[in-house]
């Protein structure tokens, strides 16, 4: 009997299309697993050189503080792979806990605690449903995790203003959505719009069985401010990184070449009232 998972089937369709909510969200946890290694293969070096980015434009949380004081904070991780943001939070005191939906980001994150020897608590969990009882964080922080994945990002937002305490932060950084308008292109061929900025349709790729492998939500930012209100929570900024000029290198769709023009990242900072 093989211990190795079955190859995945080819990818018959790619494209903007509505499919089923349960289906496009059931999809994270595989394309996650799938894709662990290959993703911090390529971009772990520049995930962990400083630690803690908010996004491909290189934001690190040492410059911008939107977490706020760390030093003996209870902080909650969602969606965090393998773990470099808060093995860099423990570095300034912060008592964090990882959590991520798949088990193979979080192997990921296993080996990275042994190589650094900055351990952090690790739980596979969805942040739809953390296991963390209510008012229990000060903080809760997500650098591109859970919500572009979820066809019902209310859900995120309403566990993180549960497990804060009052006065708590939730701060999330997402693909700034003016880019859905824009192809996923780092040439100048992606500083064209092709599609409007109100197409909610998630990006969705279907294998030859018609089974979702992948999905990604649009959310506008009206949408995401409304997630966050109706969970309870403040939206107190909105960070907009810009291209700085010493990151030189292409991430997917984010470039030097885009980024002078485009919005790549935004960064949603919100409390529980």
């Amino acid at each position: 009997m093989s211990h190795h998972p079955p190859a995945p089937r080819p990818i018959a369709h790619a494209g903007y299309q509505d499919v089923p909510d349960d289906a496009g969200s059931a999809a994270a946890r595989g394309w996650w697993d799938e894709n662990a290694a290959e993703y911090l293969d390529e971009h772990g070096g520049f995930l962990g050189d400083a630690g803690f980015r908010w996004g491909p434009e290189g934001l690190t949380e040492a410059e911008a503080g939107l977490l706020g004081d760390v030093a003996g904070a209870r902080v909650i991780e969602v969606g965090a792979g393998a773990a470099h943001c808060s093995r860099w939070l423990r570095t300034r005191g912060a008592r964090v806990v990882a959590t991520d939906v798949s088990a193979r980001m979080l192997a990921g994150a296993a080996r990275l605690n042994d190589v650094t020897g900055v351990p952090v608590p690790l739980v596979q969990a969805d942040a739809r449903s953390l296991p963390f009882a209510s008012s229990s964080a000060d903080v809760v922080f997500t650098s591109f995790g859970a919500i572009p994945f979820v066809a019902d990002a209310g859900r995120v937002h309403a566990e993180a203003a549960r497990v804060l305490r009052p006065g708590g932060r939730w701060v999330f950084s997402v693909t700034h959505p003016v880019r859905w308008a824009f192809p996923d292109d780092p040439s100048a061929h992606g500083l064209t719009a092709h599609m409007s900025y109100f197409d909610r349709r998630p990006y969705v790729e279907i294998d030859d069985a018609g089974e979702v492998r992948y999905a990604e939500y649009h959310r506008t930012v009206g949408d995401h401010v409304r997630d966050v209100v109706a969970a309870g929570l403040r939206l107190r900024d909105l960070v907009e990184p810009e291209w700085p000029d010493w990151n030189t290198a292409a991430w997917g769709g984010w470039s030097p070449e885009r980024g002078a023009y485009l919005p790549g990242t935004a960064v949603f900072v919100t409390t529980r009232d």
